[in-house]
């Protein structure tokens, strides 16, 4: 079983940029370099656990969080036995090893350069001032509140419509009559906006003045409804909460695109072979 999870995780490609926020340990960053394990001479520390749960973020949801410590150690030690196996193979002499530990050195400079000039330089007085600029004038969408009761046949829906008509309160009628999930909640449907309802209720919805109910049952695919204008306004503009993370990762794509923009300006960048090579070249 642990060699087949190890060879699911061994088999991933997705690096994370970000450390995963999970708390594999109590180690502080004074005892990162605490030894967890022993493989021969090599160690296993507990930096080494945070940055393979980092790498391996997504897989490890497959795992329940209290097996994740020692899934990850277990893999740490398996990782260190092939790679001793492979160094007394004289693996590391070769080109394609060579090759690879290029690319990983590199990539690896670049999540720490990242972190450090693009990502930490976004605070969250930026993005706070980036929400208030972006939503100082917000003028958001029509929106109204609504009830509804929902009925199965248009007789029944008018028979509703008459005991409205008589002073009977809608919020009781929808717990009594309604046969639609939020009958129990008096028919309450909350705001909402065009374009989130069947069209024809909308229109039957919009078209009431505020207080009103429909006099006619409206008929939907659902059945036959009467529906009751609660409220009408704007809509307003979305909390911070609900927003802080897209303008949060707005910035950071700016602040990367800058970046990018003057390493680029700094030095000369030459695409040699913008094309697939043919098929005539890879057969020769």
């Amino acid at each position: 079983m642990l060699g087949n999870l190890y060879r699911t995780l061994a088999g991933s490609t997705a690096v994370a940029v970000l450390a995963l926020g999970i708390a594999l340990s109590p180690a502080g960053a004074d005892e990162l370099d605490d030894v967890v394990a022993k493989v021969g001479d090599e160690v296993v520390t507990e930096a080494d656990l945070a940055f393979t749960a980092r790498d391996y973020s997504q897989q490890l949801q497959r795992v329940p969080p209290t097996e994740w410590r020692k899934v990850l150690i277990d893999v740490m030690v398996e990782m260190d036995l092939l790679a001793e196996a492979a160094k007394k193979e004289g693996m590391q002499d070769d080109e394609n090893f060579k090759r690879m530990m290029k690319f990983e050195s590199n990539r690896a400079l670049r999540n720490v350069y990242y972190q450090k000039y693009v990502d930490s330089k976004v605070s969250e007085a930026d993005v706070k001032a980036a929400y208030d600029e972006k939503y100082k004038d917000f003028v958001g969408p029509e929106e109204i509140s609504a009830r509804h009761i929902l009925l199965e046949s248009e007789a029944d829906a008018k028979a509703v419509i008459a005991e409205l008509d008589k002073g009977v309160d809608f919020a009781e009628l929808a717990k009594e009559k309604s046969t639609g999930p939020s009958g129990p909640n008096g028919g309450e449907l909350g705001y909402f906006g065009k374009g989130q309802m069947v069209p024809e209720f909308e229109t039957a919805a919009f078209a009431l003045d505020k207080g009103a109910y429909t006099k006619e049952p409206v008929k939907t695919q659902f059945g036959y409804h009467v529906i009751k204008k609660e409220d009408q306004r704007q809509a307003p503009a979305p909390t911070f909460e609900q927003v802080q993370q897209r303008l949060r990762q707005d910035l950071v794509v700016a602040k990367y695109e800058e970046v990018m923009e003057k390493l680029k300006a700094d030095t000369k960048v030459e695409i040699l072979k913008p094309e697939m090579p043919s098929q005539e070249k890879k057969e020769q």
